[in-house]
């Protein structure tokens, strides 16, 4: 066991497999993982890298399976997402986390009309591959969301390992927007370990959308690789936010088991995740300030 937990969080994901082999309980191997370093909360401030963006730790994601301009977020209507998102905001929930994608514009934007607007953090995706595209998405975007600047923009679902190259146009828009005030930050996410190598060494890239869990669920490579990578864009004073922290569903009987992992790398700035009714979105918070 000792040896295991050597190997970082890799080591753990095989330690956590290797203690239910042997018939442990969900709550002896949570026990297993290293305490946490002090105590969390789901709607602490925290700053995202070097943006100057503050927000909360907990993004609230509109996305599970989120295609096709639609996710289980959004199959609850606009009243249904966007009464959630409220709810979270009560909660002192401060991040919505949409994308162009997700259809859940619309739900995100009915949420703004009832909130101060600086005091909560947009973010969305686009999957602009041109420039004349990308222009056009962030006009759509500040329309759709009813908000003259988008908080964090991001190029969406990258899987290519020379996109830096290939889609310059799309980051020189983004860039050009970030100068006239239309969004504050732009980055990335990605979807296979050389987009993400590529990401982490651009100069352009501010903030990461990076998947992570501790059983490598709908993750660019291994934990322990992406742990890696994830070391690398914190030296480089990058925002990091994670994803996938239960595995789009993987985990979700292993809630308290993902979020201690999440938590105890000291590397996410923040992290979202998809809730789909109250009820859920009120154990997460719950659960995020229990962790231990």
């Amino acid at each position: 066991m000792g040896a295991a937990a050597l190997l970082g969080s890799a080591g753990l994901a095989a330690r956590d497999g290797l203690l239910a082999s042997l018939g442990m309980t969900r709550e002896e191997r949570l026990a297993a993982l290293p305490p946490l370093p002090r105590k969390f909360a789901a709607n602490e401030t925290v700053t995202i890298g070097k943006t100057g963006i503050q927000t909360s730790l907990l993004a609230m994601g509109t996305g599970t399976v989120g295609v096709g301009h639609h996710s289980h977020q959004t199959a609850l209507g606009v009243k249904g997402l966007s009464g959630m998102l409220l709810n979270g905001y009560e909660h002192g929930l401060r991040f919505f986390d949409a994308a162009d994608s997700y259809g859940s514009h619309p739900h995100v934007a009915e949420a703004l009309k009832h909130v101060p607007r600086d005091k909560v953090t947009v973010l969305t995706k686009t999957w602009a591959r041109d420039a004349a595209t990308a222009r056009a998405d962030i006009e759509r975007f500040r329309s759709e969301l009813g908000t003259d600047y988008i908080d964090i923009c991001l190029m969406h679902c990258l899987t290519e390992g020379d996109w830096t190259e290939r889609f310059r146009g799309v980051m020189d828009v983004m860039e050009e927007a970030k100068q006239k005030g239309t969004i504050r930050a732009h980055g990335c996410s990605c979807h296979s370990i050389e987009a993400l190598r590529t990401a982490t060494k651009s100069s352009w890239v501010q903030v990461h959308l990076v998947r992570i869990n501790p059983v490598g669920a709908f993750m660019d490579s291994d934990p322990q690789t992406v742990v890696s990578v994830i070391k690398e864009m914190k030296a480089a004073g990058k925002g990091i936010v994670g994803m996938k922290i239960l595995g789009q569903g993987q985990m979700r009987d292993r809630q308290d088991e993902a979020l201690k992992f999440a938590l105890g790398l000291g590397l996410l700035d923040a992290f979202t995740i998809g809730a789909e009714n109250r009820e859920e979105q009120e154990d997460l918070i719950r659960r995020i300030g229990m962790a231990a």
